[in-house]
């Protein structure tokens, strides 16, 4: 009997960071030295008022450990286009427009070749979000970043922060059942999942493939694979803000389809039914080869890790469903309607025949 393999499995106890997430809330402390008002609390963050109508959304993300896979390959100048998109991705799902970037890179050491490889990245992902990088800081830590490459050793972050008119905020509010869901494609894992990721596929990990190995059903090497970075989603998102009222905006990252919780947390009496997955061939190797080295990993473990094919979801009325969605093609942003709003407070999924409820 296969084992049951889960992302605390992997290595990342979900429950344990539920808990301490809870921690959080003591921040909430600090909200009182706002000088321009209060902060605003939305689904999946907080704004912050810088004059009586106009508000920031500050964002800092990283991208995990998906830099030990560029240092495995040897290739760099794509995973600052991954640090920026989970940056400028989160800014827009309060309906900020991404104003500045900056980065924060601790390295083995500052080799110049790196730094060159790294800012690629970063400026090319700057680009596709319409946004300046403006600052940023790259500091030598020998002592605390070790490389699986001699002096390759890195941890990236980006900051970015955005601007939205209070009549522009995206609230999460007014949702109601038969809203649609409308989806926009990833390009495949994007920045999630990776710990699961490279303990299934990489025998350095103890999974199943050397890097350049290009199993069944992929076209180029695992590794290439897995580093295809991260998609931006600024110009159709706020494309289509403009003209539609757009309800909820979703970056389908960490805890994948569990994220949609946090709206039926938000506005208690809605639930949410995906019915439409068009999963890269990458996600069903991870549970073929899983399988392979004697592991199960459920359907139900892969829709709470993985985007499974759509990474960023946009709620609006059912009424202007079409509208959106011809907006949105403009913007060769393939959309397609991948569920709906339900009045049952809870995540379903309907895949391959399954019916699989998100806890």
């Amino acid at each position: 009997m296969p084992k049951n393999y889960t992302y605390t499995d992997a290595g990342v106890n979900r429950q344990k960071r539920v808990e301490s997430k809870k921690v959080l809330k003591d921040l909430q402390e600090t909200y009182k030295h706002s000088h321009f008002g209060n902060v605003m609390r939305l689904p999946y963050g907080n704004i912050f008022p810088v004059g009586e109508n106009t508000f920031l959304d500050l964002v800092i993300e990283g991208v995990g450990t998906k830099v030990l896979l560029a240092q495995m390959a040897g290739k760099y100048d794509t995973i600052g286009v991954d640090a920026v998109a989970m940056a400028v991705n989160d800014v827009i799902r309060s309906g900020a427009r991404p104003l500045a970037i900056a980065d924060n890179i601790h390295a083995q050491a500052s080799e110049p070749r790196l730094v060159r490889e790294w800012l690629k990245g970063i400026i090319q992902g700057a680009a596709e979000a319409e946004c300046p990088v403006t600052g940023g800081e790259t500091g030598d830590v020998a002592e605390i970043i070790k490389g699986l490459v001699d002096n390759a050793g890195f941890d990236m972050v980006v900051a970015s922060v955005g601007t939205v008119e209070r009549e522009e905020i995206i609230t999460g509010e007014n949702i109601k059942p038969e809203d649609p869901v409308i989806g926009l494609p990833s390009s495949g894992l994007h920045s999630n999942g990776l710990t699961m990721v490279r303990k299934i596929l990489f025998k350095r990990w103890g999974g199943k493939y050397m890097p350049n190995d290009i199993p069944e059903g992929l076209d180029r090497e695992v590794v290439l694979e897995t580093l295809e970075p991260t998609k931006i989603y600024v110009r159709p998102l706020l494309k289509v803000a403009k003209k539609v009222k757009v309800k909820a905006a979703v970056h389908i990252t960490g805890d994948a389809y569990m994220k949609f919780n946090n709206l039926a947390n938000y506005s208690p009496g809605i639930g949410f039914e995906f019915t439409n997955f068009k999963p890269q061939p990458i996600f069903a190797l991870i549970q073929k080869t899983a399988s392979e080295l004697g592991y199960c990993i459920s359907d139900e473990e892969m829709f709470k890790t993985f985007n499974m094919g759509w990474g960023f979801g946009i709620i609006v009325d059912k009424s202007e469903a079409d509208k959106a969605m011809s907006m949105l093609e403009q913007e060769v942003a393939k959309p397609e309607m991948i569920g709906k709003v339900t009045g049952k407070q809870k995540v379903e999924i309907k895949h391959k025949n399954k019916k699989l409820v998100l806890t």
